[in-house]
């Protein structure tokens, strides 16, 4: 009974990302074996891309265009923040009565920048990614941390504003052999689909 009741959660969590990825947030680019948790908000001025095989925890947010890898996880209450969603500048106005990056004729900054999550990164617990930032394949992001700046591969980084605090692999032999590991996937999935998009052409 309990086998049974598992797989009937499992296939209602499958329809529910359904229904998000090809309904809710059709507007984005969004790969296969994808998952999000309860109340995850995504909005974007321009685009969010998402590959394969990635989990956005409950209660996270993406606000601002992003570009995400394959195999990504997000923890719970995950923020990308835009850096200039208000006109903070604008002379003689408040903050809260300025334009906003949502308005359709917003044209101050940030209307350029994106946060770009490279393959295989683990963002922690309560991380704040600020748009512009690149993080890096393999990185690990220490919960409550805020990333203000671009993180090099395979670190692990923390604190605010985060830090490196150590490589992600003690032996440099080690990390090489996972870096071809996760190239060797990411071919397998640009394969996959440069042949369904062949496919999708034929078809047509």
């Amino acid at each position: 009974m309990s086998e049974l009741l598992h797989r009937l959660i499992k296939s209602v969590k499958r329809v529910r990302d359904l229904f998000l990825v090809h309904v809710i947030w059709r507007r984005h680019s969004i790969g296969r074996n994808f998952h999000a948790g309860r109340r995850v908000v995504m909005w974007a001025p321009n685009k969010i891309v998402i590959g394969e095989n990635c989990y956005i925890g409950r209660y996270s947010q993406i606000e601002c265009d992003a570009e995400i890898g394959n195999n990504v996880i997000m923890a719970n209450m995950v923020a990308f923040v835009g850096r200039y969603d208000h006109h903070f500048q604008h002379v003689g106005t408040p903050t809260r009565l300025a334009q906003q990056i949502r308005d359709p004729h917003y044209d101050w900054k940030g209307t350029d920048l994106k946060v770009v999550v490279e393959d295989d990164v683990w963002i922690g617990y309560g991380a704040i990614i600020l748009s512009g930032v690149n993080i890096g394949e393999g990185c690990v992001i220490a919960s409550g941390s805020v990333v203000t700046k671009d993180v090099e591969p395979y670190w692990v980084v923390g604190g605010n504003p985060a830090k490196p605090i150590c490589p992600r692999f003690a032996d440099p032999a080690e990390q090489e052999l996972h870096r071809m590991a996760i190239a060797a996937r990411r071919k397998l999935v640009a394969a996959r689909k440069k042949k369904s998009q062949g496919s999708s052409g034929q078809a047509s």
